[in-house]
């Protein structure tokens, strides 16, 4: 197996060290760097609202990160469900909605830090709790999304192909 570097295309039928194909590459796929860019944007916005609202002191449970990183698993759970199941959507809803507004909402980077900073004498338990409940309380919030989503439109779908 080759290992991939830097320089190596994404695409392998796009070199992009040939300049028409780095204009093609741009031009099919604008629209959605555009929605990814607009919707991160926004969730972003969002996040630092929260942030704002439940500041956390050096050393506590990062209250914020948590509940925005909860929620947005939550409401990816959901989007997936809609995207894939119950609607016909659009070809720039799911980048603009899942990976912009939400991508940019929910901020795993942030969380990665957060533990950083709390394994540290005194705070260590704080940062191990929030390790493991972070990464259960997502995996949870993403499957109680999918779950509430089917139940909720998938049976209102039923109900109309019934009638």
């Amino acid at each position: 197996m080759t290992e991939l570097s830097a320089t190596d295309p994404t695409d392998p039928d796009v070199d992009l060290r040939i300049p028409d194909q780095r204009r093609e590459l741009f031009r099919e796929h604008r629209a959605v760097l555009a929605v990814v860019a607009l919707g991160g944007g926004l969730g972003a916005l969002g996040r630092y609202g929260i942030t704002q609202a439940m500041p956390t002191a050096p050393g506590h449970f990062p209250w914020a990160t948590f509940c925005t990183n909860l929620s947005g698993c939550f409401a990816i759970g959901i989007l997936m469900v809609l995207v894939t199941e119950v609607w016909s959507a659009h070809r720039l809803i799911r980048p603009f909605l899942g990976t912009g507004l939400l991508g940019g909402f929910t901020t795993f980077s942030t969380y990665t830090v957060e533990i950083h900073d709390l394994l540290r004498p005194g705070a260590a338990i704080t940062g191990l709790v929030y390790l493991f409940a972070t990464l259960l309380g997502a995996l949870v919030a993403v499957f109680l999304g999918v779950t509430c989503a089917r139940i909720t439109f998938l049976r209102k779908k039923i109900r109309r192909v019934q009638r």
